[in-house]
């Protein structure tokens, strides 16, 4: 895929070519509008000149000076041509600069009718202006047409002088403003390549964080992926000492298990000895695969509704402990949500909610609420409560207060292992049921 700078920088130029063409041919249109207004004043006043210069007599006959104060209508050829036609139809006088000149066609116009057009005579073209005029020379009116015209090759040549000059400055400023685009851009996108080589020198294990300090529209994206590189790491750390936790935990049962295979059939109390430390491999397996799954917190999780979770684990254990009858009370609040995997959150409530039922004599109540950042998760039960000396064992692996309940006791242990992983904390206090409250707070709201 085409880098961002080449597309930035292909943009900024198509954007800048076309607003260059445009910006030409907008100030080419005004200057050739300006310069053809100037002409047409300009043969307008040449026609006043030459009707403040001419004479007439009584007769009607036209005299003009041999030489004009325009230098232009004195010389042959120059350009500019000028003629008076008589009431005949006749032109009665034309000037110097149209001998040996092929000259426009010069109009007999009616008195007051003015015109000034742009005319073709052969291969030559001539901007024209002419006006009608009644002369009165005592009691006498003589109508005359007075006109000029001026060769269009002057014009077309001054219009094609700007049209290179501006195209030379136009371009030339187009590629400085490129010049100093592309030193913008490339400013602009350095904390981009900075990113991407503090994220080349973590794959290459000599960095293990995004450090430098980057402007607001890139921090949350590289707190994110700081976010991420910690979470990986936790997860790896989490995988590589459950494993560790996991072979060493195991070293002690399969001893057990190794001597009553060396002692051969020794009755009732083998059979007991082996169901017991199957058992505790299989609690130990649980706790440390667990531990090893954990997700830990993440900013990039989505968010999870804790009273939908609440939902299915109570229609699940409301089937379990079915001959129980246990009443549930619960107070979720709307926006109580987890950002977490949502198995670790159904590990959290399962835990605590089957611990409750199982625990609890009729009632059960459940509350979930989500204040300073802090989603707060309490499980209240009205059984006989924990002795506040035991709160250190129930929350070790295998830690229990009574042995007659079923169980391995790992479930407060898992609790525990989850919520430090997402930074929070697990605590115990009376409930106004009568029995125990645990809370787990979670910094995730």
């Amino acid at each position: 895929m085409i880098s961002l700078n080449a597309r930035i920088g292909l943009s900024a130029a198509l954007v800048l070519g076309v607003f260059i063409v445009l910006t030409a041919l907008a100030l080419e249109r005004a200057f050739r509008e300006s310069a053809e207004s100037v002409l047409r004043e300009r043969l307008q006043a040449q026609l006043y000149f030459l009707m403040g210069t001419a004479e007439l007599d009584r007769d009607g006959r036209l005299s003009m000076p041999a030489q004009l104060a325009e230098p232009r209508l004195n010389l042959p050829q120059s350009g500019l041509y000028a003629a008076i036609r008589s009431p005949d139809g006749r032109v009665s006088w034309r000037s110097s600069s149209a001998v040996g000149a092929s000259t426009p066609l010069f109009p007999m116009l009616e008195v007051g009718e003015a015109v000034i057009a742009r005319v073709r005579q052969g291969d030559q073209e001539y901007y024209l202006s002419g006006l009608g005029v009644a002369w009165e020379v005592d009691d006498a009116v003589f109508p005359l047409t007075f006109a000029v015209a001026e060769d269009v090759g002057d014009y077309e040549a001054q219009i094609a002088s700007y049209r290179h000059s501006l195209w030379g400055w136009l371009t030339a400023m187009a590629v400085l403003l490129l010049s100093a685009q592309i030193l913008v851009l490339r400013w602009g996108l350095r904390p981009l390549r900075t990113v991407a080589r503090e994220l080349e020198a973590i794959e290459a294990g000599t960095k293990q964080r995004l450090e430098r300090d980057y402007p607001k529209e890139l921090g949350r994206l590289t707190d994110n992926l700081n976010a991420l590189l910690a979470h990986e790491r936790a997860q790896q750390t989490r995988y590589k000492n459950a494993l560790a936790d996991l072979a060493h935990s195991l070293k002690t049962p399969l001893a057990v298990l190794r001597g009553l295979a060396s002692e051969g059939d020794c009755g009732g109390r083998s059979d007991a000895l082996l169901d017991q430390q199957v058992s505790r491999m299989d609690g130990i397996v649980q706790y440390q695969l667990q531990r090893a799954v954990t997700k830990g917190r993440s900013a990039l999780s989505r968010p999870v509704a804790v009273g939908a979770v609440v939902g299915r684990i109570v229609a699940t254990l409301d089937k379990v402990y079915r001959d129980k009858g246990v009443g549930v009370q619960r107070d979720i609040a709307a926006d109580a949500v987890f950002r977490g995997a949502e198995g670790d959150l159904m590990e959290i409530l399962g835990n605590l909610l089957d611990n409750a039922y199982k625990w609890c004599r009729h009632s059960v109540q459940v509350s979930a609420q989500c204040g300073d950042g802090a989603l707060t998760i309490s499980v209240d039960d009205d059984g006989p409560g924990l002795d506040p000396q035991a709160l250190e064992l129930v929350l070790e692996r295998g830690g229990r207060t009574d042995e007659s309940m079923p169980g391995q006791g790992i479930g407060l242990a898992m609790v525990r292992e989850i919520a430090q992983a997402y930074g929070g904390r697990v605590g115990f206090s009376g409930s106004p049921l009568g029995g125990a409250a645990v809370q787990v707070t979670l910094p995730t709201c």
